[in-house]
């Protein structure tokens, strides 16, 4: 009997820890289910942040992809409109270069007709049409040679028409014409101010000047030659005529320091006699 209630003591412990272990085994499946349910939705969540994050890198991708093209579809399009617009600048410069070219083969064809004109001038010995029209020539698109020979001829021609006016202008002041003397020595000073015989104009119109009244036109050139004449009789000449014409406007202290100048320079010259002789009537009067 004692060893029947051993058993059922057994019997009734074993089952007491079996309902543990049930117990026990039903708390571990529901964790272990809780745990499963716990990693599905963090798997969820894992999986649904993997699909964003991937439809994101794709967008990014794209966008970076799109950029791309479209930079360098605008570094392609710019460099077609700067390759257009230099071939644009090329043809501009080509055509007017080709403008400029005719142009120069216009104005050189049209020049060679104005210089065998002019040359024909020349050959003909018209000398006063030469001068008049050299102004217009030169501005031509003429060769350095044709420049070197037409300024010879224009200048050999303005010497010679200097001379003639000069001739001109003393056989008028030889008969006493002095307007029409004055007229041809100005004349011969325009052609060629500067020539070997502009002195003797300047003095020979100076002295028409006197004889037409124009004394204060007369002074300043009669002082310049009196100074600076190449020549000594030119000088001795004007300061002649320069007294003269200071007496003729009453300026009697210039006029007597211009005596004395003439007596001092060219004490030998012929006018010296007639210089002592007013020199000392203007002492005496004025």
């Amino acid at each position: 009997m004692h060893e029947v209630d051993e058993e059922l003591r057994e019997i009734k412990r074993e089952i007491i820890e079996s309902r543990g272990l049930v117990i026990k085994t039903n708390n571990l499946t529901n964790a272990l289910s809780a745990d499963i349910k716990s990693i599905a939705k963090r798997q969820q969540t894992y999986e649904r942040r993997l699909t964003l994050n991937s439809a994101t890198a794709y967008v990014v991708f794209v966008v970076v992809v799109l950029g791309a093209l479209k930079f360098a579809w605008d570094a392609r399009v710019d460099a077609i409109k700067v390759e257009i617009e230099q071939k644009a600048a090329d043809n501009e410069r080509l055509r007017k270069e080709a403008r400029e070219i005719l142009k120069r083969d216009e104005d050189r064809a049209r020049a060679e007709v104005k210089a065998a004109q002019f040359f024909e001038l020349i050959r003909q010995g018209k000398r006063a049409e030469v001068v008049e029209q050299w102004e217009a020539i030169k501005k031509e698109p003429l060769s350095k040679a044709e420049t070197a020979a037409f300024t010879d001829a224009v200048e050999k021609a303005k010497n010679e028409l200097a001379l003639l006016q000069f001739q001109q202008a003393v056989d008028k002041a030889r008969v006493q014409r002095w307007q029409e003397a004055a007229t041809l020595f100005e004349e011969s000073l325009k052609y060629k101010e500067d020539s070997s015989i502009s002195s003797s104009v300047q003095l020979g119109l100076a002295d028409a000047y006197r004889h037409l009244g124009r004394q204060r036109d007369a002074i300043p050139m009669l002082t310049h030659l009196s100074e600076n004449a190449p020549d000594k009789e030119i000088q001795d000449d004007a300061l002649h005529q320069l007294a003269f014409c200071q007496m003729d406007i009453q300026a009697w202290n210039d006029a007597k320091n211009t005596w004395r100048a003439l007596l001092r320079r060219f004490p030998d010259s012929h006018f010296a006699p007639e210089g002592r002789l007013q020199l000392a009537q203007l002492n005496l009067m004025h």
